[in-house]
C-alpha cells in the first residue's frame, strides 16, 4: 500500500470527526466530482472507516456504490474492521478481493490482525497457512502480525517458530517477541530478548512489566518500573496499570500510593481501565474508604469499575455496602454483566443473605439474560455452605449444568468443618481430590476434621496419601510493606535480617495473650502429639512473625496489613483478634479467599474464615 498524498478535503476527516461531518464532506466530494476517481474513493473510505467505529457502516456504503472497489479500499475496510468489535467482518471484503482482485501483503497483514481480535485458533491457523500459500510468510509485517496471533492464541510454541524463522528480526519484531512471551508467562526468555535489544520502546517495557504481573513476580514488576524510570523511557497509562496491578497482588499500599501520585504529578490521563485499577488497588490493600473517593471521582465509569468497587465491598466483608452500591448502579442505567453478579453473590456470602442471594442468582436469567457459569454457581454453593445449609449446597452441586471445579467442594470442605459434619467434609474432600489428586488444601483440611475428631488413625492415613503422591503442604507466606519496603515471612523461615528481635518480641506478645486467657488452637497440628509441642508448632506461622514486626516497626495508628497465600488458620484468627484489642492496633489480613478486617478484638468475617 504505497504512500498516497491525501486529497485535502479528505484530510479534513479524523477521530473527532461527527457523522454530521462525514455526510457534509461526503456531499462536497460528490458535487464536485471528487469520487468520479476510483483511487480517491478508496482514500475516502479509508478515511471514513478509520475515524470512528461507528462510521464503518456508512463507508461501507460509500464503498458499494464503487462499480471498480480498489484493493486500497478494500483493505482499508479490512483494517478498520480488525480493530472493530466485529473483527470477523473483515473476511467479508476479503471475499470481494478475491472475487475481483489479488491480495497483497497489507490483505493477509491485516487478515492475520483481524484473527487476532477473534481469538479463534482454526481460523487463524486456516490464515497462517494462507501466508505460506501466496507468499507473504517471510514478511515481515506479517511475521510480526502471526506472533501477536499466537501469543493471543496461548500458542508460545508457535510464536517461537514464528520468530525463529525470522532471518533478520527488526525492532517491531523483537518487541512483538518480547510482549508475546510475556504475555504467554515466559517471562525468562521474555527478559532475555529484552535485556538483549539495542533500543527499547514503551511497549516493550510496558510488556514486561505487564508479563511480571501476571504471573505473579510482582517484586520484579515494580523494579523494573523504577528502572524504566531512571532509563527516561516515557511512563504511560499502560504502564501504570501494570504498576498498580503489581501493588495489588502484593498488598504494597504505600507503593500503590505512590503511583497514584505519580499518576497525578505527572498529568497521565485516567482511563476508565485506569482508573478501575485504580478502585482495584485499594479495595486489594483493604482501603475501601479511598477505593469509593476514586471512584466516585472517576470522571467515566463502565461496568467493570462498578464490579471493581463492588468485588471490593465483598472481598472485604462489607455485603450490605455491597449490595446497596449494585442498586445504585441500577438506577444509574449501568446493566450489570457476568463479572458484575460473581460480586454480587459474593457480598450475599459474606454476611448470610441466602434469600437475597438466591434472588440474584435468579434475576441473572429471568431479568438480564446472563446464563450463570461455573463461577455464578460456586458463589451460590458457598452462600448455602457458609449459612450451615449443606444438605443444600450438595444438591445444587449436583444439579449444576456445569461440572463443579475444586473450588466448589472446597466450599463445602471449609463449611463441613466449620459446622463439624465429618460426613460431608469427607465426601467432599474426596470429590476435590478425584478433580485436583495434588490439592494440598484437600488433603490438609481433611486431616483437621479428623484431627478434630480425635481420630488419629485417619489423620495418619492422609499423611500417607500425600506422601505416596508426592504431595507436600504449600508453606505459608506472609508478606507486609513497611516504609514502601516489601517485608516476606515464610513459615519457619529464620532468614528475615530482625528475626531475633521479632522471635523476642513474640515471645512477649504470647506471653500478654495467655495473661489475657489464651489458649492455642492447636487442631490445624497434623501431628498426633502433646499440645505443648503443637503450641510450639503454631508458634512458626508466617503471619504471626508478620503481625509482630507490624507492631515493631509501624506507627501506632498505621494498620498492619498482611497478604497471606493460604487461608488463614483458627489459631492465627484468633491471635489476631486478641492482639486488635490487647494492643489497640488494627490488623487486616488478605488471605488466599477474602479480607479479615481484625479491630477492637472483633473480626469482618463473624466467625466464618
Amino acid at each position: 500500500m504505497s504512500r498516497i498524498v491525501k486529497h485535502p478535503v479528505i484530510a479534513l476527516l479524523d477521530s473527532g470527526t461527527t457523522f454530521k461531518e462525514v455526510r457534509q464532506i461526503h456531499a462536497k466530494l460528490l458535487v464536485d466530482g471528487t469520487l468520479s476517481d476510483d483511487h480517491l474513493v478508496g482514500q475516502f473510505v479509508k478515511a471514513v472507516a478509520l475515524s470512528d467505529q461507528k462510521h464503518l457502516d456508512y463507508a461501507n456504503r460509500i464503498l458499494d456504490r464503487s462499480d471498480k472497489p480498489t484493493l486500497f479500499a478494500l483493505n482499508s475496510m479490512i483494517r478498520a474492521h480488525c480493530k472493530s468489535p466485529v473483527p470477523e467482518k473483515s473476511f467479508d471484503f476479503y471475499r470481494k478481493i478475491l472475487r475481483y482482485l489479488k491480495p497483497d501483503n497489507y490483505t493477509v497483514n491485516f487478515l492475520v490482525q483481524a484473527c487476532t481480535g477473534l481469538g479463534m485458533r482454526e481460523t487463524g491457523l486456516q490464515v497462517h497457512g494462507t501466508t505460506i500459500r501466496r507468499g507473504f510468510d517471510n514478511d515481515p509485517h506479517v511475521q510480526t502480525g502471526l506472533i501477536s496471533l499466537y501469543a493471543e492464541l496461548g500458542c508460545p510454541d508457535s510464536c517461537h517458530k514464528v520468530f525463529d524463522s525470522v532471518s533478520c528480526p527488526d525492532f517491531v519484531c523483537r518487541t512483538a517477541m518480547v510482549t508475546a512471551c510475556a504475555r504467554c508467562g515466559d517471562v525468562g526468555f521474555a527478559r532475555k530478548l529484552f535485556e538483549e535489544m539495542p533500543e527499547k520502546d514503551p511497549v516493550a517495557w510496558n510488556a514486561m512489566i505487564s508479563g511480571y504481573a501476571q504471573v505473579g513476580e510482582s517484586r520484579e514488576a515494580l523494579d523494573l518500573f523504577h528502572l524504566m524510570q531512571l532509563e527516561g523511557v516515557k511512563v504511560n497509562a499502560v504502564s501504570m496499570i501494570s504498576v498498580l496491578s503489581a501493588c495489588s497482588q502484593l498488598g504494597a499500599l504505600d507503593q500503590g500510593r505512590w503511583a497514584h501520585s505519580y499518576i497525578e504529578r505527572n498529568k497521565i490521563k485516567i482511563t476508565v481501565r485506569l482508573g478501575t485499577t485504580l478502585v482495584d488497588l485499594y479495595a486489594k490493600c483493604g482501603d475501601m474508604n479511598r477505593a469509593m473517593e476514586v471512584f466516585w471521582g472517576l470522571e467515566e465509569k463502565n461496568v467493570y469499575t462498578w464490579s471493581s468497587a463492588l468485588n471490593g465491598f465483598a472481598m472485604n466483608g462489607f455485603g450490605e455496602k455491597c449490595l446497596d452500591l449494585f442498586s445504585l448502579m441500577k438506577r444509574d442505567g449501568v446493566t450489570p454483566n457476568a463479572v458484575t453478579f460473581v460480586s454480587v453473590l459474593r457480598g450475599c456470602s459474606v454476611v448470610g443473605l441466602v434469600d437475597e442471594g438466591q434472588r440474584h442468582f435468579d434475576s441473572m436469567r429471568d431479568e438480564f439474560g446472563i446464563e450463570p457459569q461455573l463461577d455464578h454457581y460456586g458463589c451460590l454453593v458457598d452462600l448455602y455452605a457458609r449459612a450451615g445449609h449443606l444438605e443444600e449446597a450438595v444438591r445444587i452441586i449436583q444439579r449444576m449444568p456445569v461440572k463443579p471445579h475444586a473450588a466448589v467442594w472446597s466450599s463445602v470442605l471449609h463449611a463441613s468443618r466449620m459446622y463439624k459434619n465429618l460426613e460431608l467434609g469427607v465426601l467432599a474432600s474426596k470429590k476435590m481430590l478425584e478433580l485436583e489428586t495434588t490439592n494440598h488444601g484437600a488433603y490438609v483440611m481433611l486431616s483437621n476434621i479428623y484431627a478434630e475428631s480425635d481420630n488419629w488413625e485417619n489423620v495418619s492415613h492422609v499423611r500417607q496419601s500425600m506422601k505416596s503422591r508426592g504431595v507436600k503442604k504449600e508453606p505459608g507466606c506472609s508478606v507486609m510493606e513497611v516504609n514502601g519496603e516489601v517485608h516476606e515471612f515464610f513459615v519457619g523461615d529464620k532468614s528475615h535480617p530482625r528475626y531475633t528481635e521479632i522471635e523476642a518480641f513474640w515471645k512477649e506478645i504470647s506471653r500478654r495473650l495467655r495473661l489475657a486467657g489464651y489458649k492455642a488452637d492447636t487442631s490445624p497440628v497434623m501431628f498426633d502429639i502433646d499440645e505443648e509441642e503443637k503450641e510450639d508448632a503454631l508458634c512458626l506461622h508466617s503471619e504471626k512473625a508478620a503481625i509482630a514486626f507490624g507492631i515493631m516497626s509501624l506507627k501506632e495508628d498505621v494498620p498492619i496489613r498482611i497478604v497471606k497465600n493460604l487461608r488463614v488458620c483458627g489459631d492465627c484468627h484468633q491471635v489476631s483478634m486478641m492482639i486488635s484489642k490487647i494492643f489497640g492496633r488494627e490488623i487486616i489480613v488478605r488471605d488466599r479467599n477474602r479480607f479479615h478486617h481484625f479491630k477492637d478484638g472483633h473480626c469482618s468475617c463473624n466467625g466464618f474464615w
